[in-house]
This record gives structure tokens, C-alpha cells and sequence, in this order.
């Protein structure tokens, strides 16, 4: 396999990586093209030692902590960067999210990071912590499929949220959120009677903000750059500690956004 068809291998899920990371669609595909480019311009750049797709987070990596990037891929103004840095995920979650969500092991973790396990021994148990204490929240979770419906109201719960109801059409989701709004949703993309989850929450976000977790068993589809695609990604079948882990990403991008606009309203 040539170099370009192992970068094409593993891009999609690095998309996914870096999205959970920045918080959008957009600056998440801006450093991956960082990346890319960065690559084209010398290819020695890609490390191999704990195989290529480590590689490359690796190098994302480098990247992400080298330069902000805004939504077209140039470097911000010191004003931009500045509300980069008071969003910016920690290194505690960066191991996490690695580890949850993409599913290395402590040794790859620690390479892609520029560390060693004890290292991410120690993050990981501070990102625990972290989590743990999550204010709770109220969530809508909207999925046809019932012993997945089940499994996820069981996982909120044990997270400390209060689940609000569980949709399995695109009319129940939005009459649920009409009923209580949401403080986060877990959506399925598409719904076994046709409707389709993206629709639903593109409905409800016309009339108020709410982080989004998406879960679907084909991420692939949702992670080219396309289009408007979802920032928060989960495959199916999914494990507790991945939802846990961008659950608590998304929720950690909106606490930051209300906690920099309620600043801006004091000043």
C-alpha cells in the first residue's frame, strides 16, 4: 500500500479526532489540512514506529500544538488565539479522547502525546475526576433501535444526567424537546421508519443552542468535509467510556462558550 492510500486509510477517523478536539467541523478539518500540507512537504515527517495511523495523530498533533489555525486553515490574529487558548482542550481529555474514543493503547497514547505511560496514567485518572464532576444536564436522546435507546438511558444516567425522554422519529424528538429543552442530545443519524436524526436536530437548532453527540454505525459517511457534517461522532457499537468521553467534550465546548459570553456581557 502506497503512502497516500494509508494517509486516505486513516483520515476519516483523524477528522473525527480533531473535530472532538476543536469543537467544529470546521477548525478541526482546518488543522487536518495543516497537516496534510505539511506532509506533502516532507513526507519524512510521518513516524511509523507504532504503525502509521499513530503516525499521523502523532504528527496532528505536533501541529495542533504549534500554530492556531482558524476555519480556513491560516494562522489567527493574537486576539483569535487568545479565545483559542481559553477553549482549548486539555491535555488530560486530548489522552482520554485518544484512548475512549479512538482506542490506542497507553503506548501510542503516550507517543502521539510526547510522553510516557505513567503520564497518561495520571491524565487519564485526572480527566476521570474531571467528569466526574460534570454538572448534570438534561438530555434527549433520540434513537429507534431499543435495547441501544436502553443501553444509552442507562449510561446517561450512571454519568449523573437526568434523561427527559428517548425519540425514535424525527416528530417524537421534536415534540420531546418541545416539552423540556435539552441541555445535550445523543442522536442517531438515520431512524428505522425513514426519518432522519440530522434533520431533527438541524430543526431544533433553529430555535435554541444544544451540544450534539451523533452516533451512527457509519461515521465514514459523515466524516469527508463535504458538507455540514456533525463535530461530535460516535461509531457503533459503541463503548460506555467513548460516549462518556465526547459526551463530556461537547458539554465542555458549550460551558467554555457560555462562560466567554457571560464575561463579554459583565465587561
Amino acid at each position: 500500500m502506497s503512502r497516500s492510500q494509508l494517509v486516505a486509510e486513516h483520515l476519516p477517523l483523524l477528522r473525527r479526532y480533531a473535530r472532538a478536539l476543536t469543537g467544529s467541523q470546521a477548525s478541526g478539518d482546518a488543522y487536518v489540512a495543516a497537516m496534510l500540507e505539511a506532509l506533502l512537504q516532507d513526507q519524512s515527517l510521518l513516524n511509523e514506529k507504532h504503525g502509521p495511523r499513530a503516525g499521523l495523530f502523532h504528527l496532528f498533533t505536533q501541529i495542533w500544538n504549534s500554530v492556531a489555525i482558524n476555519d480556513n486553515g491560516e494562522p489567527v490574529t493574537q486576539a483569535a488565539s487568545e479565545r483559542r487558548l481559553s477553549n482549548i482542550t486539555p491535555l488530560a481529555r486530548q489522552a482520554f479522547l485518544l484512548l475512549s474514543l479512538e482506542g490506542f493503547s497507553e503506548e501510542e497514547v503516550a507517543y502521539i502525546l510526547d510522553t510516557n505511560v505513567t503520564e497518561i496514567r495520571a491524565l487519564t485518572d485526572a480527566a476521570g475526576r474531571e467528569l466526574a464532576a460534570e454538572i448534570a444536564t438534561d438530555v434527549l436522546i433520540i434513537e429507534d433501535e431499543t435495547f441501544i435507546a436502553m443501553d444509552l438511558e442507562s449510561l446517561v444516567k450512571n454519568l449523573g444526567h437526568n434523561v427527559i425522554g428517548v425519540a425514535r422519529t424525527h416528530t417524537d424528538a421534536i415534540a420531546l424537546a418541545k416539552t423540556k429543552q435539552p441541555g445535550l442530545i445523543l442522536a442517531d443519524i438515520q431512524l428505522a421508519d425513514g426519518s432522519s436524526g440530522l434533520d431533527a436536530v438541524n430543526e431544533l437548532l433553529r430555535t435554541f443552542e444544544v451540544p450534539v453527540v451523533f452516533i451512527t454505525a457509519y461515521p465514514e459517511r459523515f466524516l469527508t468535509g463535504e458538507r455540514p457534517e456533525p463535530a461530535f461522532l460516535i461509531s457503533k457499537p459503541f463503548q460506555p467510556a467513548m460516549v462518556s468521553a465526547v459526551a463530556s467534550q461537547a458539554l465542555f465546548f458549550q460551558r467554555n462558550s457560555r462562560n466567554r459570553n457571560q464575561r463579554a456581557a459583565a465587561s
